[in-house]
C-alpha cells in the first residue's frame, strides 16, 4: 500500500506548482486531446515525465520541476506553459486556461481511459462523471511532518481569501451559474473535498490517510483532495483552492503568497505559538463567501466577533508578509467579471478566445 512517511519532510521553502488546462481547438472549443499530447507523442524536454492529464479527455496537467526559491516562480511558470502551448500547437490544438471551461459540456465529452479514472467513475459516478474542474496547485516544502501538519491546519482560514481573489468560473454547462467560482462548489461534489478537519499531528493524518486506503474509501492517497493537505509523498504543504488562472503573473502571486504564509506559520510552529481553534463550519462559510461573491465577499475572522472585506484582509497581508502580488491581482479586473464582461460585450465565441493561452 503506497502510504507516505514522516521522512518525506526534510527541506523548507522549496516549492512545487501544479496547474491544470483545457485542450481545445482554434476556436476554443474543448476537444479530446490527451492521446496526441500525453500518449501518442514525446513532450518537450521540460514537460518529460511533468505532464499528465485529468479525468477528461480534454484535460491536462502540467508540473514544475523542484523550485528552489521564490523569485524563479514567475520564470518556471512561463516555461512551462510556453512549452505545453508549443507542444500542443504542434498537434493541431490550443490550451486554454480557467477554472471551468464555460463551453464545455461535459455530457458531450470524453473521460480518459487511465485504469485510476475508470475506477473512480465506477465508484463516485455523477459527481466525477460532470467534474469538468481545473484549478491550480501550490506545493511549499517543509522540513518536519508535525510543523507541516500545524501549517495545514493554520491556512485554512487563509484559503477563502485566496478563493476569492482567484475567482475565475462564473459559467459552467454553457450557463451563468451566479457563482464567481463555480468551480469550486462543482468540484465539493465529490467525496474528501472542501475543508479538512485540524489534525493533531502528523500520524494521525497518516494514521486517516492509511484508514481511508485500507477501508476502500479511496484507492490511492492522491485521491484525499482536501483543499490543503500535507502531502505525505512529497514532503510539502500543498494549497489545492485557487481555480485555474489564464493569467501567468496570478499564479505567481498566489505562489508567493502561499509561499510566505507558509514560511510564517513555520516559525510560529517553532516559537511555539498554540494552534487556532475554528469550527470547520465556520470555515465553510467563509469559502461560500467566496465562492458567491468573489471579489465582493468579507470573511468571519477567526474568533467569530467580526468580518473584513476582501480589500482590507489583502492590504494587512501584503504589509505583514511582505509580498506584493495579491495586490496586483486585487488593483487588475476580477477574472469572473472579466469573462461576464467578454460574454455580455462579445458572446461566447470571444469568450472562448479570451481563455487561449
Amino acid at each position: 500500500m503506497d502510504i507516505g512517511s514522516s521522512e518525506a519532510f526534510s527541506r523548507l521553502g522549496t516549492l512545487g506548482v501544479e496547474e491544470e488546462f483545457y485542450i481545445v481547438d482554434e476556436a476554443g472549443q474543448p476537444t479530446s486531446g490527451i492521446d496526441d499530447l500525453v500518449y501518442g507523442s514525446t513532450p518537450p524536454e521540460l514537460l518529460e515525465d511533468r505532464l499528465d492529464h485529468e479525468l477528461f479527455k480534454f484535460t491536462i496537467e502540467t508540473q514544475t520541476p523542484l523550485i528552489e526559491s521564490v523569485d524563479a516562480v514567475g520564470e518556471t511558470v512561463r516555461a512551462i506553459r510556453e512549452a505545453l502551448v508549443d507542444h500542443a500547437e504542434a498537434h493541431g490544438y490550443r490550451i486554454a486556461a480557467a477554472g471551468l471551461h464555460p463551453a464545455a459540456k461535459w455530457r458531450e465529452l470524453d473521460h480518459a481511459e487511465k485504469p485510476r479514472y475508470r475506477a473512480q467513475l465506477d465508484r463516485i459516478q455523477y459527481p466525477q462523471h460532470r467534474n469538468t474542474t481545473a484549478g491550480l496547485h501550490v506545493h511549499v516544502g517543509v522540513d518536519d511532518a508535525d510543523k507541516a501538519t500545524w501549517v495545514a491546519n493554520e491556512l485554512r482560514w487563509y484559503l477563502p481569501p485566496i478563493l476569492a481573489l482567484s475567482a475565475n468560473s462564473p459559467y459552467w454547462n454553457g450557463f451563468d451559474t451566479g457563482l464567481e467560482s463555480a468551480r469550486a462548489k462543482v468540484f465539493e461534489a465529490l467525496p474528501n473535498t472542501g475543508m479538512p478537519t485540524a489534525f493533531d499531528s502528523f500520524d494521525s493524518y497518516l494514521d486517516f490517510e492509511r484508514q481511508m486506503v485500507e477501508t476502500g474509501s479511496i484507492n490511492d492517497r492522491g485521491e484525499l483532495w482536501y483543499d490543503v493537505r500535507p502531502h505525505t509523498g512529497h514532503g510539502t504543504v500543498e494549497v489545492r483552492t485557487p481555480d485555474g488562472q489564464t493569467d501567468p503573473a496570478r499564479v505567481t502571486a498566489f505562489t508567493e503568497y502561499v509561499h510566505a504564509l507558509v514560511i510564517d506559520l513555520a516559525e510560529r510552529y517553532e516559537d511555539g505559538e498554540t494552534g487556532t481553534e475554528i469550527r470547520r463550519e465556520r470555515l465553510d462559510d467563509n469559502k461560500w463567501r467566496a465562492i458567491r461573491h468573489g471579489r465582493d465577499a468579507s470573511f468571519v475572522t477567526p474568533d467569530g466577533e467580526d468580518v473584513v472585506d476582501l480589500v482590507t484582509h489583502v492590504d494587512a497581508e501584503c504589509d505583514r508578509l511582505g509580498v506584493s502580488g495579491l495586490r496586483d491581482v486585487l488593483d487588475g479586473e476580477c477574472c469572473s467579471a472579466r469573462q461576464r464582461r467578454i460574454h455580455d460585450e462579445e458572446g461566447m465565441a470571444a469568450l472562448r478566445r479570451s481563455l487561449l493561452l
